[in-house]
């Protein structure tokens, strides 16, 4: 996942030889235990995001020293001084990811390697100290399988992952920080939106919000992103909508909806079957469900899978013609989420997503669900030579669904390069 509005790895390089070079290891992870652990909830019952587990993890950096040794303790309150940067100016970021209990007790993670190329990237770009991936994933790794038990025994919840980095030094200056501070929190979770099921949202479209704009954060996972979109989406609320359709530019581009990325299933301009989602072009970010749900239909070959802008006028005039089948969202928290309505000037504007199923829609979130739950392989068969990397032989990369296990090493989740595209199946140990 590369940043697409110009934090490249030369300005990386400029942060410093010691934030560049150093980094924690997780084999120097220190682990206190809590001497008292508190009930776990019924999953039934958990709301997103609002009870927590008995551990957390924090990793403390300086410019002078580097980073400390990773250490998971008991939740606790974190001490900041009251000039943090963090509190200020919102130098921070953070990521969320899950871990599954599938229905053969194992417990997985999703893909956390797409998460920790986005922190990275979200860290350059906020000039926050960089850090090994892979250190911290394992610390992660060790961090869930210490509060194991609080992954759900249920198919409709899990374990939400909370990786976040702040800027820590006291001082008021608009500066690069020379302090900084990673904590991961854990969190046990049901569906993200209160009713649970797979009903639809409305959208409240209004191009006076703007989300994100060409050459700023929008392609990272800073909280600041976030905190400027709630008035947006207190008006979206007021109106009887749920979500906010973020829209860009003088011919009302379409984005994203609220915190999740967008999708079109619909027959395109050319007659053709088509599920589109905008660019990665500095707007849009990368999400690792968005990523997912397009390996995914590339490798069904069914209909055509693109990267496209698409404006309001774009989908207005799809409907006129009734080419519009299905519109809806991802994101981690939600994995998918069909769209119904969308409120614009004024004008109710109908997605007749359920009227088809919605038959894709249903079938990405199934799919998506198995993987996660039971880490089934998709395709069924797989064939053809495996490539090095670097041939020059015609050839796709995808991104294996598969994950890590709880019981030991990471198992293989970088880019696989293979003469006919195809995904692997990695089997875990139970924990």
């Amino acid at each position: 996942m590369d940043c697409n509005n110009g934090c490249a790895e030369e300005c990386a390089r400029k942060a410093g030889s010691k934030e560049v070079m150093e980094t924690f290891k997780a084999k120097d992870l220190i682990i206190t235990p809590a001497t008292i652990l508190k009930e776990k909830p019924d999953p039934n019952t958990l709301v997103f995001g609002t009870v927590f587990t008995d551990h957390m993890l924090t990793v403390e950096w300086s410019s002078e020293f580097g980073w400390e040794k990773p250490h998971i303790k008991p939740l606790q309150n974190l001490s900041l001084h009251p000039g943090s940067s963090a509190l200020h100016y919102a130098v921070e970021l953070f990521e969320g990811m899950k871990a599954f209990r599938g229905v053969d007790n194992k417990i997985r993670l999703f893909r956390p390697n797409l998460n920790m190329d986005r922190m990275h990237q979200s860290a350059i770009r906020a000039t926050l100290p960089r850090f090994d991936k892979d250190e911290l994933l394992e610390c992660i790794q060790q961090l869930v399988k210490l509060d194991q038990e609080w992954v759900p025994y249920s198919t409709s919840a899990s374990l939400y992952i909370r990786p976040t980095l702040i800027g820590t030094e006291p001082s008021l200056g608009i500066k690069k920080p020379t302090k900084a501070l990673i904590f991961v929190i854990l969190s046990p979770v049901g569906p993200y939106f209160p009713r649970g099921n797979f009903d639809p949202v409305s959208l409240w479209a209004n191009p006076k919000f703007v989300r994100a704009w060409k050459g700023g954060t929008g392609d990272c996972k800073m909280g600041g992103n976030y905190g400027s979109s709630l008035f947006a989406l207190c008006e979206a609320m007021d109106n009887e909508c749920q979500q906010v359709l973020w829209l860009y530019g003088e011919n009302t581009q379409i984005t994203e909806a609220g915190a999740m990325n967008l999708f079109l299933y619909w027959i395109n301009e050319d007659g053709e079957e088509e599920l589109t989602t905008p660019p990665l072009d500095g707007i849009i970010l990368p999400g690792v469900t968005r990523q997912s749900i397009l390996d995914l239909a590339r490798e069904w070959g069914e209909f055509k899978v693109s990267e496209r802008y698409l404006t309001m006028d774009d989908l207005i005039t799809a409907l006129e013609q009734n080419r519009v089948r299905e519109m809806f969202g991802s994101g981690t928290a939600c994995v998918v989420c069909p769209v119904s309505d969308i409120l614009y000037k004024s004008e109710n504007i109908h997605i007749p997503t359920m009227e088809n199923g919605p038959k894709l829609a249903s079938r990405i979130l199934d799919k998506l669900t198995n993987i996660q739950m039971e880490i089934r392989m998709f395709p069924t068969k797989c064939s053809g030579k495996m490539k090095k990397r670097g041939s020059n032989n015609n050839h796709k990369t995808l991104m294996t669904l598969a994950s890590i296990d709880l019981g030991g090493k990471f198992l293989f989740n970088r880019s696989l390069d293979f003469d006919l595209t195809c995904v692997l199946l990695y089997m875990s140990k139970n924990l």
